[in-house]
């Protein structure tokens, strides 16, 4: 185990206040050295961004730690338009050129845009993410990169991570005052509640190529999973045959 983030991991308890001066220096030197972010309710950001947000808080929280034990396996930022529920995620891949030969490992670390571009648009609600309150995307986005970190962490030093498990909330409590290891971030789901009523299970009608269809709500992603009755479709575990459409919500009428 790495001499440096060894030493970090069990010595740190940091105060409110030294959470506080630190996340928010990475804050406003993200903001200031990004050349796509346009404030803290961005509007688009860039891998770049996350990529030097990690290495800000490798450098204040852990003393480049993570780079040290990375050394020269390579570590990809990614943002995701698909990821509708998880706010984040953080991913190890592994692979070998012959049978034989050596293992080749990297990380990545992505982010939901989804989720971070749906909410912040004048909602009522509290947002909050890893059980803290987020007064804007960068906010939130700090939040996700702490939580993405800590498995990235334990996925180098003990190979696997496990928000749910008492160590991984122990470091994201210490290290970044985390209280839960969830987000309440806007998913489409509630987007297509709150502005429009719609739920899996509805019964809903809807054009699509000059036609009118009727159909049941299955799922809600980006777009909404609709069921459709048909012979000519596939058969499903309540014995009907259904044709599956993609449909936007703002597209969907429900019916009573």
């Amino acid at each position: 185990m790495n001499h440096q983030l060894q030493t970090a991991l069990h010595e740190a308890d940091l105060s409110r206040e030294a959470i506080f001066e630190r996340t928010s220096e990475i804050f406003e030197r993200v903001l200031y050295d990004s050349a796509f972010l346009d404030g803290p309710n961005f509007t688009t950001f860039h891998p770049f961004d996350l990529r030097r947000m990690f290495d800000l808080y490798d450098r204040f929280f852990f003393g480049q730690g993570c780079r040290e034990v990375l050394g020269d396996v390579p570590l990809h930022f990614g943002i995701s338009k698909r990821m509708t529920r998880s706010a984040g995620t953080t991913t190890r891949r592994e692979r070998r050129t012959h049978a034989l030969g050596p293992v080749h490992r990297e990380y990545e670390i992505a982010v939901s845009s989804t989720l971070l571009f749906q909410t912040f648009c004048g909602e009522e609600r509290t947002v909050t993410v890893s059980g803290l309150v987020c007064h804007n995307r960068m906010q939130a986005l700090q939040r996700v990169m702490e939580h993405e970190m800590v498995h990235l962490i334990e996925m180098l030093l003990w190979t696997n991570s496990s928000c749910a498990a008492r160590r991984f909330q122990s470091i994201t409590h210490r290290f970044f005052g985390h209280v839960e290891h969830t987000h309440e971030l806007i998913t489409p789901r509630e987007k297509a509640w709150t502005q429009y009523q719609i739920r899996a299970g509805d019964r809903v009608g809807f054009r699509f190529d000059g036609h009118h269809y009727t159909g049941i709500v299955n799922r809600i992603t980006k777009r909404a999973t609709i069921l459709v009755e048909d012979p000519r479709g596939s058969r499903y575990s309540d014995g009907k045959h259904y044709r599956k459409f993609y449909v936007p919500i703002q597209m969907l009428q429900k019916l009573d």
